[in-house]
Order: structure tokens, then sequence, then C-alpha cells
């Protein structure tokens, strides 16, 4: 017996280039946009250290102190947190659009018309509750982490740092290995099957977990397949989306590269505006990138989620949301 993961493949295929063909630039438009969020990669937030110590040659100034300690301004302190409270308010805005967004995809494949404001007011509270479950989730995840690794790090910190720290470690690294996996795991699982299990029967997150469970467990082989093959079709879309957009950045290059030369010769008659004029251009070019990179993945974001639909429909059928698609496909 042939696996449903397997014979989805081609399927998938076949039911994006009936949706995207003939191009539409105005579905596209609207798929790009989508996926712009949907296709959005999580930011880890990186800390930066202030100050730092180091062997140095130079001796220090006479009666001045060895370590003087930094200074740093209130004023210093107040930017720095007001930046991360930005960012961590955009990160959540970003975080709720790309859960809302979620439903207004899979609709658009359903119904086969990308309606954004519709779709959007139609699943706004289910895409509110995909939200707060992985916001929740990825506390969680992160307070896991975080306890790992102060167990390594604090006897670290206090000069412990002995042979049953060291084997602690070693024996740790499992752990981080195996909790990034259960976190990769739960939230795909989410978004390609509890996602549509919601609509189907209208409930929350863990409702939809609950109800997706019994297919998951008793057609385990056929997910775990699709975990597999989602996993490498998703590194060749990204590869094959990566390496067009890199092409499309560099003939950019050439437009923008006229727009620079005029910036620069601003700035040789006024410096203030010809850096104004570079800014821009800079500007400017980012987002051309990122606007060829959300059309580039429309095809790979496309197929990645009519695989998923297939799988799902095929293991289950009340929870088919393509019906007619899968039908035209296999014709």
């Amino acid at each position: 017996m042939s696996l449903s993961a397997l014979d989805a493949i081609d399927d998938a295929y076949r039911a994006t280039s009936a949706f995207l063909r003939p191009v539409d630039r105005t579905r596209w438009a609207k798929l790009a946009l989508i996926g712009l969020f949907v296709g959005l990669p999580t930011a880890n937030a990186g800390g930066a250290q202030f100050g730092g110590s180091g062997p140095t040659d130079e001796s220090p100034m006479p009666g001045g102190p060895v370590d003087a300690p930094v200074d740093i301004p209130v004023e210093a302190w107040v930017a720095v947190a007001v930046a991360i409270v930005i960012a961590i308010a955009v990160g959540l805005v970003l975080l709720l659009v790309g859960s809302v967004m979620e439903f207004v995809l899979v609709e658009s494949l359903r119904e086969e018309h990308v309606e954004i404001r519709t779709y959007w007011r139609r699943y706004f509270r289910r895409g509110l509750r995909l939200f707060g479950f992985r916001l929740v989730v990825g506390l969680a995840i992160l307070a896991a982490a975080a306890l790992l690794a102060a167990l390594v790090f604090v006897p670290l910190a206090l000069g412990d740092w002995g042979p049953a720290a060291v084997v602690l470690a070693v024996l740790l690294v499992p752990a981080f290995v195996a909790l990034a996996l259960v976190a990769a795991i739960v939230g795909g699982f989410t978004t390609a099957f509890v996602v549509p299990v919601m609509m189907v029967e209208d409930c929350g997150v863990l409702a939809g977990w609950r109800r997706f469970w019994s297919t998951l467990v008793g057609q385990w082989t056929e997910y775990l397949a699709y975990a597999v093959l989602a996993f490498v079709l998703g590194i060749v879309g990204s590869a094959l989306v990566g390496v067009v957009t890199a092409i499309l950045a560099v003939l950019l290059l050439i437009p923008f590269g006229v727009l620079a030369a005029l910036a620069f010769g601003l700035f040789v008659l006024a410096e203030p505006v010809g850096i104004a004029a570079f800014v821009v251009v800079g500007i400017l070019f980012v987002l051309a990138v990122i606007a060829v990179a959300a059309f580039v993945q429309v095809p790979v974001i496309t197929y990645l989620r009519y695989y998923a639909l297939l799988v799902l429909g095929d293991t289950n059928e009340r929870f088919d949301l393509i019906p007619d698609q899968r039908a035209a496909v296999r014709d």
C-alpha cells in the first residue's frame, strides 16, 4: 500500500499549477502579501554586552584607577529599554498578523479565491486563539531552554566546573536537540493540520489538537513520512527561493546603482542631502528585495500548504477542506 504522503507530492504540484495559472497579478500580489507574514522566520533577539575586560599591554595613567567603571548615562538605559519594548511590540503584532493570515491562506486555497479582508474578519477570533497558543508555547519552550542552559552555566559562573558539570553539559545536549525537535513538530503540525481542523470544527487550538490527535496516532506512519518529506521539500523550496531572489536582487542593483550614483552626486554638492539620498536609496532597495522574495515564494508556500491539506484529507475525510481540488488533480 502506497503512502498518501508520497502520492500527494505530485498532486500538490498539480493543484498549485491549477491555482496559480494562468498568472493573475492581483492574485499573486495578495498571496505575496499573505506569504510575507506566513513565511516570516522567527526572529531571535540577541543580547548586547556593554563594556568588557581583557589583557592589555598599556599601563594605567598615573594616579588614575586601574579598572574605572563605565558610567552609562540614564538616557542610554531609557533608550535601550524603549527599543526593547518597541521590538517586542512589533514582534507580537507580526505574530498576531501571521496567525490570522494562516487561516486566510488556507481559506484562499479552499475557495480558490483570495480575499484578505473578508477572510480576515471571518477568522480573526480563531487567529487570535492561534496567536495565544503560539505565544504560550514559545514562552514555555524559552523557559525550558533557559532552565537547561542554567544547569550548565550557573556552575561555570560559580567556578564549580568539575567533571560532574562537564558530564551534565554533555548529557544536556540531547535535551536541547529534543526540545528543538518537539518545538518544530508542534509548531509545524499546528500550522499544517490543526489550523484546517479548527476551520472545519469551528473550535480553538486545544480542541483542534484533541480532534486531530486520534488521526495523528492512528495514521502515524503517514505523518512520519509527511514530516520527513515536508522537511526535505521545505529545504529545497527555500533554496530555490533564495537562489532566484539573489539573482533578481543582483539585477536590481543596475537601476539602484544609477540611483546611488545620483545620490553620490548630491553628496558631492551637499553632504546632508547626499546622505539622506543614500539612506532613501538603501531603504528602497531593501523593500524591493523583500517584495521580490515575497512574490518568488508564492508557489512554494502554496505548494507546501496544498501538500499538507491533501495528506490531512487522505487520512481523515472529515477534515478534508479541498475535496473538489483533490478530485480534479486525481481524475
